[in-house]
């Protein structure tokens, strides 16, 4: 009921601020105060490559707590004085609102009218449209999944990097077999399993798979869903994510990883100052290859659509934009790409032109798989209700355990779909 809320008082208030008062005097962001990489990376950006925009337009950020995000953002619109650039919120369904009641920039249309929306990359593109329906967000942060392994246990048991879903189950079996457990995951979170169910649809039935259950298209109950909830079902069952997955956090499951006692880790480049960190990767980065989720035998995806994600995204204000706007957002374009690698060591979704220093091969590595995607794809819950969302993540371990069935699991996530 909020959104529609929403909707109806973003076009009918007043307001104050900028966006009702005239063309705005900063350029403001309001954002998360845990997203530290955006806002020091604006920030060098203002006083070196964008200094003539930021003397004509000075950046002024404002941070928050994320849990306050949303509701902050639904107040600002509700009023009419969004800043120039805000964090999009923790539902796609807010921006999407928010969008329909005329308060988000339309960016494809305004980066091309700047010509620079060949700087935006095509598999950045793609994952904004699935979140959003149209490409409403600056993709400051762009990450990509898949499966991590450890090159050497690789080779010491003659492993080769597996090409379908089949030979994943081979050599998780003869890790197994010699005492090596196979994969990593953590339980307690749920959502690094629930990846793997996503991963497995996603090949088998294409890039709309979800996008088909979130239109009322197909069912989680479906035959084919079940098939792939019951395929990560089987990997538990045999044990390759060893003793107590259950009670695994996050960060156990990293380490567990990284000091080599697993031989796989589905996770998201994210964790890339992680891997390309000595103290905390015993195994050494050299050693950490990356692989796409395998293809599935007959199915209709294909190992080259990747998981991604753009972090809690930015959106720009409608209503605030103006040239002075215009010329911040194509120079960021431009330059942020190269800047955020150089001096953050971060992948971001847009091309990264220019010097980006020296990068840890780890890091080209996922710089390559990400140049050369044009489909991607979104993750299990990324279409979910909030409701759906905790009941798929708590119910991940039992799934590998035992505890609740192929069926069932799918079951309850759908009925919460269908309560929405």
């Amino acid at each position: 009921m909020i959104f529609i809320a929403l909707a109806a008082v973003g076009l009918s208030a007043t307001g104050c601020g900028g966006a009702a008062g005239g063309p705005p005097g900063e350029f403001s962001l309001m954002i998360n105060d845990d997203n530290h990489i955006v806002q020091q990376e604006l920030a060098v950006l203002s006083t070196g490559a964008c200094r003539t925009q930021n003397q004509a337009l000075p950046l002024r950020t404002e941070t928050l707590p994320i849990g306050n995000v949303d509701q902050k953002v639904q107040l600002l619109a509700g009023q009419n004085a969004l800043p120039v650039q805000f964090a999009a919120g923790g539902t796609p369904q807010l921006t999407k609102t928010l969008s329909q009641a005329g308060h988000v920039l339309d960016l494809e249309k305004t980066l091309k009218e700047l010509g620079v929306w060949d700087s935006v990359e095509p598999a950045a593109v793609k994952t904004v449209q699935n979140l959003y329906g149209r490409f409403d967000v600056m993709p400051y942060q762009f990450n990509i999944e898949g499966i991590w392994y450890n090159k050497k246990l690789f080779a010491d048991h003659g492993i080769a990097v597996p090409a379908t879903y089949d030979d994943l189950v081979a050599a998780a079996a003869k890790l197994k077999a010699a005492g090596v457990q196979p994969f990593s995951a953590s339980g307690k979170a749920g959502w690094p399993i629930t990846r793997l169910i996503s991963g497995y649809l996603y090949r088998d039935l294409g890039p709309e798979a979800l996008q088909e259950v979130a239109d009322g298209r197909a069912k989680l109950t479906d035959p084919p869903y079940v098939r792939a909830a019951q395929a990560v079902a089987d990997l538990g069952k045999a044990g390759y994510f060893g003793d107590g997955v259950g009670s695994i956090d996050y960060d156990t499951a990293v380490q567990q990883f990284l000091t080599g006692k697993a031989a796989m880790f589905y996770m998201g480049s994210w964790e890339l100052g992680s891997f390309n960190d000595p103290a905390k990767a015993k195994i050494g980065a050299d050693t950490i290859g990356f692989m796409p989720f395998p293809a599935v035998k007959g199915g209709s995806g294909s190992a080259d659509q990747l998981p991604a994600n753009v972090g809690l995204p930015i959106a720009v204000s409608a209503k605030t934009y103006d040239k002075k706007v215009g010329d911040w957002l194509a120079c960021i374009t431009k330059n942020y790409g190269a800047a955020s690698l150089k001096d953050q060591g971060t992948i971001s979704g847009f091309k990264p032109v220019g010097d980006t220093g020296t990068l840890p091969p780890l890091t080209r590595t996922v710089r390559e798989a990400i140049s050369k995607t044009t489909t991607s794809v979104l993750w299990f819950e990324a279409l979910f209700t909030t409701k759906a969302t905790e009941t798929s993540q708590t119910n991940a371990a039992p799934l590998l355990t035992g505890g609740i069935s192929a069926q069932d699991f799918m079951r309850k996530i759908q009925t919460d779909l269908a309560a929405r």
